[in-house]
C-alpha cells in the first residue's frame, strides 16, 4: 500500500493495472517552473515537492507510515515546457505547436520511504500528425486537453492524432509503470 501524491484518476488506473493499493492524498504546491530551470529539473522537483509535502501532512495527521509516490509529467517542445493549458484557446495554441512534429514529454516519479528518496525519469518522444484547424477547434471543444500537460491526452480522443511514441506509452500518460514497478520492488525487497 502507498501514498499517491495526485489525485489524478489516470494515476490510481495505472497503479490498479499493476496490483498497487494506494490511498490518494493530494498534493497542494506550486508547480510554477523557476527562472532558467532546465525541464528535466523542473519535472523531478516537482515531483519531489509533491511527495515530501503529502508526507509531511501523513505525519502531522498521525496517519500509518507508507510510502508516498509523487509524479509530474510535462510536455516539451523546442526546449520549452508548455504545461496545461489556461483555457480552449491557449490549448489550440499549444496543439498547433506541436501538430505535425515530435516533442517529448517527460514524467518523473518520486518514492519517499521515510526519509529515503528513490526516483526514475521517463523520457518519451511522441510525435503529431500535421492537424488541421477544424481538428483542433472541434478536440478543444470535447474539453478533454484543458486539464493536460501539452492539451492531448493519450489515452483520449487525441491518441488518433498520434502517428508515433517512443518510449513508454503509461509514461506519456502520467506514471510510467516499468520505472514505478522497479522503484517499488526495490524497496520491498528490503523488507
Amino acid at each position: 500500500m502507498i501514498y499517491l501524491a495526485s489525485a489524478s484518476p489516470r494515476r490510481q488506473e495505472l497503479l490498479r493495472q499493476i496490483g498497487v493499493a494506494c490511498v490518494v492524498r493530494p498534493s497542494r504546491i506550486d508547480e510554477k517552473p523557476l527562472a532558467g530551470e532546465a525541464a528535466t529539473a523542473y519535472v523531478q522537483r516537482v515531483a519531489l515537492d509533491k511527495a515530501r509535502q503529502v508526507a509531511a501532512r501523513i505525519a502531522a495527521e498521525g496517519l500509518a507510515p507508507h510510502p508516498v509516490l509523487g509524479a509530474d509529467t510535462e510536455v516539451v517542445c523546442d526546449g520549452a515546457i508548455l504545461g496545461k493549458p489556461r483555457d480552449a484557446h491557449h490549448a489550440a495554441e499549444m496543439l498547433a505547436r506541436l501538430a505535425g512534429r515530435s516533442h517529448e514529454v517527460l514524467t518523473a516519479v518520486v518514492l519517499l520511504v521515510g526519509a529515503e528518496v528513490r526516483s526514475a525519469l521517463s523520457v518519451n518522444r511522441v510525435t503529431l500528425a500535421p492537424l488541421a484547424s477544424g481538428d483542433i477547434t472541434a478536440y478543444c471543444a470535447t474539453g478533454e486537453p484543458l486539464d493536460k500537460a501539452g492539451a492531448y491526452a493519450i489515452q483520449g480522443r487525441a491518441a488518433a492524432f498520434i502517428t508515433r511514441i517512443e518510449g513508454s506509452y503509461s509514461g506519456v500518460m502520467g506514471l510510467p509503470l516499468y520505472e514505478v514497478g522497479q522503484l517499488l520492488k526495490d524497496i520491498s525487497s528490503r523488507g
